[in-house]
């Protein structure tokens, strides 16, 4: 199928191009429209249900509103955990969900149960309701409304707060994807009728009478309508109070005739509800705060330009003198990480494209694989779109183009290699039919390399696999970016088959292979450093594994060392710093500090604005005390920095000139790190300590013990203990005996306090559209201290009035300040922020002292949370994920191979590549993270690519007939060592800006990308020597010789570096021709095979000596009768034997054999002699031409460059210039002749030594060999015959022999088991003779032509041997006249000729073309030397393999 995609795509060429417009428009469409965010929502599926009581005390909350609501929740289907805070005023419990319930089955879910709550929640407690559908990354535009300096007596804090709830929040409401907009500060604006006691017990009126009579004249009414002649008259009764007036002229009551009106009791004015929050800026006192919240999984670049862009609108609209401030809004960490993902991928991108078009050598090809790269980000930002994947920093900034492309290298690179190849070919066609056949080369490469391609890219989008399993915070996380490196992986598969051979018939020419290029002289380079390596590790190959593992266990004990945390902490540029007040610390208290804190941390020049929001927010989805804040700190860019040079730096500068606000401790962390981490754990620090247990008080010492202990552990910074206790109270208990004596019950008594001191709405006042509370409660005056809540006037049935403190025993208390809960458990949290450490040590730490120095009572007990939660889950998770990986890489490994052997041999890169990630990771000191973890995921898969890559070419090499598995290890290394290097060029360098990148949010992805830029290093380095030696090993089936290649595709230049350390250990060891017979005849397979026929023949000279089986017999026959009448049961046992000289014969055949198999070894270890002594001295023949060659070929380049120099100035005419670059080339192609020469003889001299280590010969000059004493008698092939004639008579004898008879011998013993039974024993002896002797007569006659044509067959070999000895030494002959003539006259007419015609031309007697004609012509006689003085080097080791 994919090739007739192929063929579809190269003869339709538009229509492919269009389809690469479609995805460029469809992708830049994508690209405008998709979501873009900074960090995925990492928040889990939870919805807060909250109920506010602005008069229940902390435990009542619990007891009346969280725990209705947690026993409701319970039950839910699909819940994971329950959560609640329970603080004076405020119920919060948080319930988590699985993740696949979705956002809003949840929600419906949880407002069924509420109904049942609140049935189960005391009247006037409060009514829970779900907080809004928002995350953690919710909280995306948060501003201040700011009062000019000019204005400032005219807006109060409450006019103020006023703007905010209804002018700008309404405006700001109806935004799409905006699900709240949360007001924070300032004074809730309204009606106050404050009642002074002592008018109300002196007109004896009671607070109640006031409060009905608030309620009663503050209505409407309809009274239907009235028809009137023709038209409809509606009645309305108008009865709503419009202003302070209206409510003072309401009647409370009438004594006698005169009317008690409000205001006669009551001061009647503009008052604010009781806060629990507040709002201060930049030191300049309080102010009112908008916090823009955004519906969960709504695309928060575009919500907050819709934001930006309405504020921009409301701000004309807003009175004078006031204006919007924000302070903090998403949308500038959006731009730091955009522009980070952006400078990564580019920069990412240039790398490679410098890296495929340096090592192709092509810059063609080159730009054609550089032109996928953008097509592949369009194609997955296409599918982000479709499928609703967000852009932000972990999808999109984990893409690495060098491993997206390289299936197309592949490709690409062995079209341009083809077109090359047939470049003569092309350039003769005329131009109308050269479009063709380039088509057809396209066609055959993509063909062909298509499968290499596919299983690539396939094998890293199945190593992502796990990734994308992954769930919980790691899942959102990382599942984004496993999505988006498959989207582009899919897209340059498809690109593979449609636009890859498109382009390259369009645009890839036939290049001149001639030219040197910069990558070939880099390869050349590289090849010549690998080269001596791989030849040392192939001779130690025990050392070189050893190494490994070696460097594996140090490795595995580096990972023991590192430490771990969760997720690399992202560096937002803001801070948020927690001050610790003391528990009960007043509102204003904390506005004052919060102030001095402003004015202290404004002095820095690195900040921007410093805006503290203290206590809890309108809807209080962040519940904190009054004595609680978060001072977020805006920074200025950090080139603006001056006092500091880091963030950690920066905040100790800061706790330092905070430490003058005294009794106050300070957490810093920063503004979404610190909402993610409580909504996800239900905590604000890196590391929650938290302990379980009934007992506030004991909960509350434990964790001041546990703080106490772990205050010196390193790392462990803002150690903060849950403020739980310490809440001053006043405190009603009432006496119900004087109670039941005055007729009263309890429900009066605290209605009097609630609306007395809490105040109580009795109705709402209208301003147009505006509505605002109208509170009745005691005058300032009146509720002040413990005295005003004891002399509050109750009233008794009868009338009369008495003070509270006669029903009640007031006093000061000390009650809890937050009850915490996890799955309806109290619990207290003691929080630690890791500092300059990683999370998983100080955990370790920590645990250890707790389990020493703290004891927890029964009933008690300690759990870790916070970050180290997730860290551990997300462990317990990767410990699935990456054995799941490791497994199906094997699996696909074993499709593709279909051997266990070849695929574990490949799987080896995993733990090699492991090596380079985790030591990168140590020497960055970097711990290992979940980053981390996910960066080992990806690198397995792309680490064992170079693997198959090798592999896949020594089988090629195996099919091809290369057996020697030296040579063929060392042809196919030097052949893939440019697509080894470059797969792994492309695939580390493309990671590498995110490695080394310091912009916004490069944190989360450094560990990732230092995991896979390290591990490539080594696995690239250690496949390309361990592989080898595994190889080696581990398949024995061909034989062993030396090396010579051609290169293919793929390099890179990092590797020279890492590479030149090892060069120097890689010799080679020179050996003598003797050295190297004797390790040819001890390694030789085949005389190795004749010394086993000897054993075997040795063996079977035992079964010369066959007797034949012996027989046992029973037998019954009844006319065998015994004496006791009845017949015999008779057993017997008989033998038979040749004739006994017939054994013996068989004897001396055998032991013929073993001699005969004995000589042909001899004759083969002669043979092999003479083979390896020829091939010796060819390889030293074929070195010493190649000197005389490149003599002349350096000779010839000087001459033909001196004569296109003098042609260029006219000193010369054509003809020697012709004359100069025609013979320049042919000793040019005579010396690269010379040089093939050498890699084949030393190919022939490995073929028969058959060695593991690569040899070398020692001898540089070609000697002359001596010729031995002709002696036939003794050569072994005239022994081997004899032998032969040896064996065919004694066969001719042994057949003879067969003649004679066989004997026989058999005893027997019969009886039977009647009465007087006896035993009857007997005997039999006899012979078996020949009579039909014609087939033994025939084997006679056979064996006796034998030895015939044995004796026809030696004489023969003796007449050859002595004809081949003859002409051999006609040849000596031939040859020695020119040695001899060479070494008595020629060498020195050579060196005369040399010197002659040096002086002749430094004298100008001749020019340089006679020069150079001289000097060849010397050359050539010493040429014609070393021809013919290796020739008779051969004809002599022939003669002395016929004569010695």
């Amino acid at each position: 199928m994919l090739e007739r995609i192929i063929q579809y795509s190269i003869h339709h060429k538009l229509i492919v191009l269009l389809f690469t417009a479609g995805i460029i428009g469809f992708g830049l469409y994508s690209l405008s429209n998709i979501p873009i965010g900074a960090v995925p929502d990492v928040t889990n599926n939870q919805v807060q249900i909250i109920t506010t009581s602005r008069t229940l005390a902390t435990e009542d909350v619990e007891k009346f509103l969280t725990y209705p609501v947690e026993l409701e929740m319970a039950n839910l289907p699909g819940v994971k955990e329950i959560r609640s805070i329970s603080k004076f005023g405020l119920s919060v419990v948080t319930v988590v969900f699985d993740d696949d319930l979705g956002t809003y089955l949840p929600r419906q879910l949880i407002a069924e149960k509420i109904k049942s709550a609140e049935e189960k929640i005391p009247a006037g407690f409060g009514k829970p309701f779900m907080g809004p559908v928002s995350t953690g990354l919710g909280e995306i535009y948060q501003y201040v409304i700011d009062v000019d300096p000019k204005y400032k007596d005219q807006y109060s804090l409450s006019d103020v707060r006023t703007i905010q709830d209804w002018v700008v929040k309404r405006q700001l409401s109806g935004i799409p994807g905006v699900v709240e907009v949360n007001t924070w500060g300032g004074y809730l604006k309204t009606y106050e009728v404050a009642v002074n006691p002592e008018r109300l017990r002196a007109m004896d009126v009671s607070v109640f009478d006031v409060f009905s009579s608030l309620e009663k004249n503050n209505s409407v009414a309809g009274g239907g309508y009235i028809e009137k002649i023709n038209e409809s008259y509606f009645i309305r009764g108008e009865g709503l109070v419009t202003s302070v007036q209206d409510i003072e002229n309401i009647v409370v009551t009438n004594k006698g005739d005169l009317p008690v009106y409000i205001r006669d009791v009551a001061t009647v004015g503009f008052g604010h509800a009781n806060r629990f929050g507040a709002i201060t800026g930049n030191g300049e006192g309080e102010k009112v705060l908008g916090q823009v919240m955004m519906l969960k999984d709504a695309n928060s670049n575009a919500v907050i330009e819709a934001v930006k862009q309405r504020v921009a609108e409301i701000q004309s609209s807003l009175p004078t003198g006031i204006s919007i401030n924000p302070f903090l809004e998403r949308s500038e960490l959006i731009a730091k990480t955009t522009s980070t993902i952006a400078e990564n991928l580019i920069l990412g991108c240039l790398i490679v494209i410098f890296v495929v078009v340096l090592l192709l050598g092509n810059w063609r090809s080159g730009l054609v694989v550089a032109s996928v790269i953008p097509l592949c980000l369009l194609f997955a930002l296409s599918l982000m779109y479709i499928f609703g994947v967000d852009a932000n920093l972990m999808s999109l900034g984990a893409i690495d183009f060098g491993i997206i492309i390289d299936g197309a290298v592949i490709i690409v690179e062995f079209i341009a290699f083809k077109i090359t190849s047939q470049r003569t070919k092309l350039l003769a066609l005329p131009k109308n039919e050269r479009q063709g056949l380039i088509d057809a080369i396209t066609y055959q490469g993509a063909t062909k390399m298509m499968n290499s391609a596919v299983f690539g890219q396939l094998i890293i989008i199945i190593v992502f696999i796990p990734i994308l399993s992954l769930v919980g915070v790691e899942g959102k996380m990382f599942r984004p970016m496993a999505l988006v490196f498959c989207f582009a992986l899919i897209g340059a598969m498809i690109l593979c088959f449609t636009y890859i051979p498109v382009m390259a018939s369009l645009f890839i020419k036939p290049s001149n292979t001639e030219k040197k290029t910069i990558s070939s002289r880099l390869i050349t380079y590289l090849e010549n450093k690998y080269q001596p390596i791989i030849t040392w590790a192939l001779r130690k190959k025990k050392l070189v594994l050893g190494l490994a593992v070696a460097l594996l266990v140090f490795t595995g004990f580096l990972f023991t060392r590192m430490g771990g945390e969760f997720v690399p902490t992202l560096d937002e540029g803001d801070f948020v710093i927690q001050p610790i007040l003391k528990t009960g610390t007043s509102l204003s208290k904390t506005i004052e500090a919060t102030t001095r804190m402003e004015k202290i941390l404004k002095k820095f020049p690195e900040v921007e604005q410093v805006v503290s929001r203290i206590g809890a927010a309108e809807v209080p989805t962040d519940p904190m005390s009054m004595e609680e804040s978060d001072v977020i700190i805006k920074l200025k860019p950090k080139e603006e920095w001056v006092s500091a040079e880091t963030k950690d730096e920066l905040a100790d500068k800061f706790k330092v000139a905070l430490s003058e606000v005294a009794g106050v401790d300070f957490e810093f962390t920063q503004p979404i790190e610190m909402r993610f981490n409580e909504l996800i754990t239900g905590v604000r620090a890196d590391l929650a300590i938290k302990v379980f247990g009934e007992d506030l008080d004991v909960l509350y010492r434990k964790a001041l013990e546990i703080e106490k202990a772990i205050q010196n552990v390193e790392g462990a910074a803002d150690i903060s203990v849950e403020k739980t206790a310490g809440l001053p109270q006043m405190s009603v208990k009432y006496n119900r005996q004087k109670i039941a004596k005055y007729g009263l019950n309890i429900e009066d008594l605290n209605k009097v306090i609630t609306m007395g001191f809490a105040g109580k709405t009795a109705g709402t006042v209208f301003e147009g559209e505006k509505q605002f509370d109208l509170v009745l409660r005691f005058d300032d005056a009146h509720r002040k201290d413990i005295e005003n809540l004891e002399t509050a006037s109750v009233s008794l049935p009868n009338g009369t009035k008495l003070p509270l403190s006669e029903f009640a025993n007031i006093s000061y208390t000390k009650g809890p300040a937050k009850i915490s809960r996890d799955n309806t458990k109290r619990r207290i949290v003691v929080g630690v922020n890791v500092r300059n450490r990683d999370l998983e040590s100080v955990v370790k730490d920590v645990q250890a002292i707790i389990e020493r120095d703290v004891k927890i009572p029964t009933g008690y007990s300690v759990s870790y949370g916070g970050q180290f939660e997730n860290l551990r889950t997300a462990t317990a998770r990767l410990k699935i994920a990456v054995p799941i990986a490791l497994i199906l890489i094997f699996v696909l490994l074993y499709f593709a191979f279909d051997s266990v052997k070849e695929a574990l041999m490949i799987y080896s890169a995993i733990p090699l590549s492991a090596i380079g990630g985790v030591m990168l990771l140590y020497m960055r000191d970097l711990p290992f993270s979940i980053s981390a973890g996910v960066g080992f995921i990806a690198l397995f898969g792309i680490a064992v690519l170079n693997g198959i890559v090798l592999i896949e070419e020594f089988k090629e090499l195996k099919a091809h007939g290369v057996n020697n598995i030296n040579k063929r290890i060392l042809m196919g290394t030097k052949n893939r060592l440019r697509p080894v290097l470059l797969t792994a060029a492309a695939a580390a360098l493309g990671f590498l800006p995110m490695a080394i990148s310091t912009s916004a949010g490069a944190e989360v992805q450094r560990p990732l990308a230092t995991v896979v830029v390290g591990g490539l290093i080594t696995a690239t380095i250690l496949t390309l020597v361990v592989l080898p030696i595994l190889y080696a090993m581990f398949d024995r089936k061909g034989h062993h010789p030396k090396v010579k290649t051609k290169v293919n595709f793929k390099a890179l230049g990092i590797i020279a570096v890492l590479l030149a350390p090892i060069v120097g250990s890689a010799q080679q060891n020179p050996i003598s021709a003797e050295q190297t017979v004797e390790m040819a005849i001890e390694n030789n397979k085949g005389l190795q095979a004749n010394a086993k026929r000897i054993n075997q023949s040795e063996q079977l000279v035992g079964s010369a000596f066959n007797i034949d089986k012996t027989q046992v017999s029973y037998g019954y026959d009844q006319n065998n009768i015994a004496e006791n009448g009845l017949p015999l049961n008779v057993f017997g046992v008989s033998q038979s034997f040749q004739f006994p000289t017939i054994y013996g014969a068989q004897h001396k055949v055998e032991k013929q054999k073993v001699a005969l198999t004995t000589q042909l070894y001899q004759l083969n270890e002669r043979m092999l002699t003479k083979e390896v002594y020829v091939a010796y001295y060819n390889v030293v023949y074929s070195h010493n031409l190649v000197k005389q060659y490149t003599y002349l070929d350096s000779l010839y380049g000087q001459f033909a460059s001196a004569a296109k120099k003098r042609y260029d100035v006219g000193e010369t005419n054509l003809l020697e210039k012709l004359t100069a670059e025609t013979k320049q080339k042919e000793i040019s192609i005579a010396l690269a002749q010379a040089k093939e020469d050498v890699s084949k003889a030393y190919t022939m001299l490995n073929q028969w030594v058959q060695s593991d280590s690569l040899i070398t010969v020692n001898e540089d000059v070609l000697p002359r060999l001596t010729l031995d004493n002709f002696s036939i008698a003794n050569h072994p092939g005239i022994l081997y015959y004899n032998t032969i004639e040896n064996l065919a008579k004694s066969s001719l004898s042994l057949e003879r022999q067969k003649l004679l008879p066989d004997l026989q011998f058999s005893v027997f013993q019969g009886t039977n088991n009647g009465v007087n039974a006896k035993n009857y024993n007997g005997f039999q002896l006899g012979v078996a003779i020949p009579l039909w002797f014609g087939a033994n007569k025939s084997k006679i006659n056979a064996a006796k032509t034998e030895t015939f044509i044995v004796a026809n067959e030696f004489e023969n070999y003796k007449i050859q041997l002595q004809s081949k000895y003859d002409a051999l030494l006609s040849d000596v002959k031939k040859y020695q006249e020119t040695i001899d003539y060479y070494e008595t006259a020629g060498r020195a007419l050579s060196k005369q000729l040399t010197t002659t015609a040096s002086k002749a031309f430094q004298n100008g007697e001749i020019d340089f073309l006679q020069y150079v004609q001289l000097l060849e012509s010397a050359k050539n006689i010493e040429i014609n030397y070393l021809q013919n003085l290796n020739k008779y080097n051969n004809t002599v080791l022939e003669l002395n393999y016929l004569t010695n």
